[in-house]
């Protein structure tokens, strides 16, 4: 009996206590890695935007609001990305605290509006997670030791996973380091790492590509020399097989940049879809 009370005693006290941890809220996927692993076991973490999902066109589920309302902090990239989310933190009345993680960080453009993909350089990365720990550690100052202490650990991950960045794209020569990516997602990489990324000519992104396209695309890439091709619109292997052969580009395969996959995919933790990115390139570009 006095055993069964100790630990009842003992598990009231813990900080793992369920009801005792802090709810917190991630937009998607990627913000979600970052917050789990600053957070580990001492939050309750909710994402919006789950594995394989699309945050820039997300529709709200009907339990989202309730979601929102319950959380204590809500994690969210900012520059544009969530454009639903303000509606819905006013819809839920949530009282939760909206923190932007990348502040920061010097936004590039995207046409006339910010590029909001700024997780693609790992240095900014740093960031988010340095913002993350930091909010994590306000909302609950008993944990904010461990919270440091996490994100210190995860963030000489980070380091040493930017260093394997640079090293590989070191090996590249630098008249091969271009490609064409139909998804206007890598700026930031490219600034951080050198690695050139050209828009097709003439390629909507809501259709197939007619032969005027694929003529102007091969065209482009017998102009400009370009070693390696990522058509993420064009479906049809036909296509893809019709302009390595004409261009003697090589393709690429596909590269991850707004969402991480699910458990059985290349790419279910930020590190892993950098790293599938990188294989990627270095695959394309490195011959």
């Amino acid at each position: 009996m006095r055993f069964l009370l100790l630990s009842v005693l003992l598990l009231i006290a813990s900080p793992l206590h369920a009801a005792e941890r802090l709810n917190v809220v991630a937009s998607f996927s990627i913000l979600a890695d970052f917050v789990r692993n600053v957070g580990g076991d001492r939050i309750d973490l909710t994402t919006l935007v789950g594995a394989d999902g699309d945050v820039h066109v997300y529709t709200p589920a009907p339990g989202d609001a309730k979601r929102i309302a319950a959380a204590k902090l809500v994690i969210v990239n900012g520059l544009g990305l969530e454009g639903w989310l303000p509606r819905l933190v006013q819809s839920a009345g949530s009282k939760a605290q909206v923190v932007t993680v990348s502040d920061g960080i010097a936004p590039l453009k995207l046409g006339s509006a910010a590029d909001p993909h700024a997780w693609q350089s790992v240095p900014n990365a740093k960031i988010y997670v340095t913002d993350i720990a930091n909010a994590l550690a306000a909302a609950d100052p008993d944990n904010a030791e461990f919270f440091r202490d996490h994100a210190k650990a995860y963030l000489e991950q980070l380091e040493a996973l930017d260093r394997e960045v640079r090293e590989a794209i070191g090996k590249i020569p630098p008249e091969r380091r271009r490609v064409i990516s139909t998804h206007n997602a890598f700026g930031y990489f490219a600034a951080e790492y050198g690695v050139q990324f050209i828009a097709p000519v003439g390629v909507s992104t809501e259709t197939e590509p007619s032969a005027r396209d694929i003529a102007a695309i091969i065209g482009q890439i017998r102009a400009a020399r370009i070693p390696a091709v990522f058509l993420e619109n064009i479906s049809d292997d036909r296509l893809i097989r019709r302009i390595a052969a004409e261009t003697g580009a090589r393709v690429g395969g596909t590269l991850i940049s707004d969402g991480l996959t699910g458990e059985k995919g290349p790419a279910p933790t930020y590190i892993d879809m950098v790293r599938h990115n990188i294989k990627a390139l270095t695959s394309a570009l490195d011959h």
